[in-house]
């Protein structure tokens, strides 16, 4: 099974993800910014980025594919860049800083969004670090992910204040005749009246925003969980279990009757069968056992309308018609995750554990049966350990005593005639073998032959075995599989069209009503639901830790708490909107999505923190409350939009890509463009509102009380002259 070409696919689909989604947010920036050099600052900031990236990922000795450079999003990368080299723009498109000198005004241009800047991106980085803190699989896959990401932020946020303004100062001038973008032209006026609207109905706005909130987290319950979105290898893996007892001739005639049915599919490139044990100790198998590899051609040559499915089931249709042997379906490399990481090959297995083998059989079974019925079960297998045929000798020691004998004397022939002794040494050369005796295997597989082994009496004669001892075939363990100490049988199940969680949900609720374990013996659910639980568990512990390294730098930021909560409101809303188009396009919540809500959550802080600082900084220069809010909102308009929409737009591709590899990303990438459509419209209607409100109550000049009592109280009840107080500066 050569891997190459799986990964060389998935690698081309990093490579046209990476592309497309460049090209898409170079497109916007031009769109946009109106300004073609502007622009191509901007873009410039992405190559030289990447370059941060391939620099830390050799350092660390990390490899380029699919999961170290799949989450990649150069919108992502240039959020920073793209609210520096905005703020350039409008204030050299500003008639009051006609016949100023370029490189002072871009100087105090960057001194203007520099703290929110650097806090947004830092945030951005922040919220990748709860993936570092994986373990297991997980870690393993995700790690290099968040460290490729981490450079590639870190590195942008280093050309922000160092390449970008330069180049800006050698490249951008002052407009003489300023015009404002077309897109922009037609959206501020639009947005401005939206936004008084939202300000003069600020319960309705709130409320609205609260239904959309409640009514998206209600979805939940009725999505589906899973570990990791399957990956599509191009391959099948057929696993077949004989009887123990099977002979290797009939187990390679048998598969070679399969192998021939198979090659009968158009699709089906070469199947290779592998039986019986290798030289490596980490994949045991007997000679029951069989692999099947299954290698299907390019998707171009296959028939029209066919799918991997339709294959699938042609296959077990195929296997399905030999009435003695159990298999399962599964693919190369997720069945050797599968069986390295958990011990077992399939999605989901029931461990029993327990001391008696007869008890552990019977459990085995009653769940295999009970697991038929539940909906999405592909294949079943139960662990093998029985079955296997044994050569019984019970030495009648009345008999052996009464010819004179010893025990020891009977199971010396014994050994020698079926396990061998050593006769003699011989030399080559300098090496020195030892010649062992024993029977042929014939002899030693006949239960005829061994109960004629002579043994010598003490007078000279010999009797046959069978005066001796009572010998006879038994039926005895293939295997004893222990784990933690204790014996264990597994039932091993694949999944067909059901997302790992709400089926081992369901399972659980089954077995409890139904099965019934003796003391000392228990059950333990595994496979990828078990990964799935664990990452999810440490998903739970540090994403509220992040939360809180979030809350200290917003705070350290803004000084003050109600601005720190004020931009964090923002999180659930960016949540609502991921949940929602995860929900639309079937997909299930995996650690996948859950990782694209923590790329998402640093966006989505980002933007606030934007807009949150232009508003304070309005707040000196506009009397009016409402005035002010609209004002800087409007300011904030394009960059808000513009960060949003490379984001998104840098993962358009990622979540509309079929080809092999896609099925990965996929989760991510909707979450991201589901949550920063609703996390844009909050952060430009909800949260400007808020504001608006929150400023008009918490006033300073008032003291704590008179600003509790305009929390509390209605406006009827405050006593006081509103209007005149609104008119008053925190200088004031």
């Amino acid at each position: 099974y050569d891997q190459t070409e799986l990964v060389n696919n998935t690698i081309a689909t990093v490579e046209k993800n990476l592309i497309e989604g460049g090209i898409l947010v170079i497109a916007v920036l031009f769109f946009f910014l109106g300004n073609w050099r502007a622009a191509a600052i901007v873009a410039l900031v992405i190559p030289l980025s990447m370059l941060f990236t391939f620099i830390g990922m050799d350092r660390l000795g990390l490899s380029a594919n699919l999961m170290s450079l799949g989450a990649l999003d150069f919108g992502m990368i240039v959020d920073g860049a793209v609210v520096l080299v905005d703020n350039f723009v409008r204030h050299m498109r500003d008639k009051k800083n006609e016949g100023k000198d370029p490189v002072r005004l871009i100087g105090d241009s960057a001194k203007e969004v520099a703290r929110p800047i650097t806090f947004g991106v830092i945030i951005i980085i922040m919220v990748y670090v709860p993936i570092l803190t994986f373990e297991g699989m997980e870690g393993k896959m995700f790690a290099p992910m968040a460290y490729a990401v981490g450079f590639a932020i870190l590195g942008s946020l280093i050309l922000i204040f160092t390449f970008v303004p330069v180049v800006s100062s050698w490249f951008l001038k002052v407009a003489k005749n300023p015009k404002e973008n077309i897109v922009i032209r037609w959206l501020a006026p639009r947005y401005r009246s939206a936004l008084q609207w939202s300000l003069a109905n600020t319960a309705k706005t709130v409320f609205g925003a609260l239904v959309v909130l409640v009514a998206s987290l209600s979805l939940v319950p009725f999505m589906g969980t899973e570990f990791l979105p399957e990956l599509d290898e191009g391959s099948f893996l057929i696993e077949i279990k004989r009887l123990p007892s099977v002979a290797l001739s009939e187990s390679v005639e048998s598969g070679k009757h399969i192998q021939h049915e198979i090659m009968r599919i158009p699709e089906v490139r070469t199947v290779v069968f592998k039986t019986g044990r290798p030289d490596l100790a980490n994949d045991y198998m007997g000679l029951h056992e069989t692999d099947g590899f299954v290698m299907l051609k390019p998707r171009d040559e296959w028939r029209d309308g066919v799918s991997k499915e339709d294959i699938g089931r042609e296959l077990e249709e195929i296997v399905a018609r030999y009435p003695d042997i159990n298999y399962g379906f599964t693919q190369p490399i997720a069945m050797r995750v599968d069986e390295l990481v958990a011990g077992v090959k399939s999605d989901v297995a029931i461990k029993i554990f327990g001391e008696d083998f007869d008890v552990l059989r019977q459990r085995a079974s009653d769940i295999e049966r009970l697991v038929q019925d539940i909906p999405g079960t592909g294949s079943v297998m139960v662990e093998q350990v029985s079955g296997q045929t044994y050569l019984d000798i019970k030495i009648n020691r009345g008999k052996v005593a009464r010819y004179g004998l010893n025990v020891a004397d009977v199971q010396d022939v014994i050994e020698t005639a079926i396990g061998g002794r050593t006769a003699t040494e011989m030399y080559e050369g300098t090496r020195r073998v030892d010649v062992v005796v024993r029977y042929t295997a014939e002899s030693r597989n006949d239960i005829g032959v061994i109960r004629n082994l002579l043994v010598s009496l003490p007078d000279g004669s010999r009797l046959p075995l069978s005066q001796l001892a009572d010998i006879e075939a038994v039926e005895g363990p293939v295997q004893i599989s222990r784990e933690q100490g204790q014996r264990r049988i597994v039932v091993g199940v694949n999944l067909d069209g059901r997302d790992v969680g709400s089926y081992v949900e369901e399972l659980q609720r089954r077995v409890d009503a139904s099965i019934s374990l003796p003391a000392g013996y228990y059950l333990v659910y595994g496979g990828q639901f078990e990964n799935q639980q664990r990452a999810m568990g440490r998903l739970y512990l540090v994403v509220p830790l992040a939360l809180l390294i979030i809350y200290l730098l917003l705070f350290t930021m803004f000084g003050n708490l109600r601005n720190s909560l004020l931009i964090l409101t923002n999180l659930p809303f960016a949540l609502s909107g991921g949940i929602v188009f995860l929900f639309l396009r079937g997909l299930n919540i995996s650690v996948t999505s859950a990782i694209g809500f923590i790329a998402l959550f640093g966006v989505a802080v980002l933007n606030g923190v934007v807009l949150i600082e232009h508003l304070n900084h309005k707040r000196h220069e506009i009397r009016d409350l409402d005035e002010a809010v609209v004002e800087g909102a409007v300011d904030r308009l394009r960059p808000v939009l513009m960060t949003a929409l490379v984001a998104s737009l840098g993962f358009i591709p990622m979540a509309l890509n079929t080809t092999q590899g896609s099925e990965v990303q996929r989760p991510l990438a909707t979450v991201v463009i589901g949550g920063l459509i609703t996390s844009t419209l909050l952060t430009l209607l909800v949260l400007p509102t808020i504001y608006a409100w929150i400023e008009r109550r918490l006033r300073p000049e008032l003291g704590p009380i008179a600003c509790m009592k305009r929390i509390i109280l209605p406006r009827k009840f405050w006593g006081e002259d509103d209007k005149g107080l609104m008119e008053l500066t925190p200088e004031s």
